[in-house]
């Protein structure tokens, strides 16, 4: 590893022009000087695009680009990455914000772990109202700000299939060689983050920073809260991309504890399906768990 790593990370903003300055701000404040930034503002609606155009006549060298039609979470990141020069990548949403240290701390956590095959490191966050207001912490902490449950590191694939709060998303740092292994984000779902955390983890290794290192704003127009609408477009393209993640995670799970890890999480979205009245993806999601039914009656494990 170069001692001086360089560092991309990518902004993705949509709709979020009141807080998308802060976000490019807290990138340009880091005490780690070794970074690119890469905006992508996904065909926002609100004066967005504009707000960021007026904030780049001050920063001209980073790049920016402006989707002419709004492609999701995936595709833009995607898009982005491919000019990605960094060692490393973080994924910032436009109404997140970093903490001065975060991008050293994750460098030096990359730097002094004794994991061989390390692939992600991630931290606590505070969490923020829309006016940047402290509220608490993405992990409970003790009056050290350290966490007081333990996280799980290193192979922490049982943990991401059947923990929801496995780990923060949002203060994660990612080796590039990983995001190029696993070929992105995939494209076909509607949100990103779980369907990667599974592939990263069946594969890599994760770390632990304990401490806060980030801002995470909680937004009612979030992505977060389309998870729980009823009758409602998004909410239906997540549901289905959720069954899809899950599909796939059963494909690559290798042993009898980490299909009951997922079991869990095939449960929770029987029941979802059922409080939303979705009965055509209840059927799929039934179908998932007599596969796992089934498997865990007659399959025979074989650790690869």
């Amino acid at each position: 590893m170069q001692n001086n790593p360089f560092v991309t990370v990518i902004c993705l903003c949509y709709n979020q022009e009141a807080f998308v300055v802060e976000s490019l701000n807290s990138v340009l404040n880091q005490s780690y000087p070794f970074i690119e930034l890469i905006i992508v503002d996904d065909f926002s609606t609100d004066n967005s695009k504009k707000t960021i155009s007026t904030w780049l006549k001050n920063n001209p060298n980073v790049y920016f680009i402006a989707n002419e039609t709004n492609l999701g979470i995936t595709k833009s990141f995607n898009r982005a990455l491919q000019l990605a020069k960094g060692e490393y990548v973080i994924d910032l949403a436009a109404d997140d914000v970093l903490l001065p240290e975060c991008i050293e701390k994750q460098i030096n956590a990359f730097t002094n772990s004794s994991f061989k095959n390390l692939g992600v490191v991630y931290g606590n966050a505070e969490l923020i109202s829309e006016n940047g207001s402290f509220n608490s912490y993405y992990f409970p902490v003790n009056t050290q700000k350290k966490v007081l449950k333990k996280r799980i590191t290193g192979d922490i694939y049982k943990s991401v299939l059947s923990d929801f709060y496995s780990m923060c998303t949002v203060s994660s740092m990612m080796k590039k060689s990983v995001l190029n292994h696993l070929e992105g984000y995939d494209e076909s779902l509607a949100y990103e983050d779980l369907d990667f955390w599974i592939r990263a983890s069946r594969m890599y290794e994760f770390d632990f920073i304990d401490e806060p290192i980030m801002q995470k704003r909680i937004v009612t127009s979030s992505l977060a809260t389309d998870f729980y609408k009823k009758n409602n477009s998004k909410t239906k393209k997540i549901d289905y991309s959720t069954y899809l993640i899950l599909k796939k995670g059963i494909q690559l799970n290798r042993t009898k504890q980490e299909d009951l890890a997922i079991q869990k999480r095939v449960h929770n979205e029987i029941m979802h399906c059922l409080k939303n009245k979705n009965y055509r993806l209840l059927l799929k999601n039934l179908e998932l768990r007599i596969i796992l039914a089934w498997r865990k009656n007659f399959k025979k494990y074989t650790l690869k």
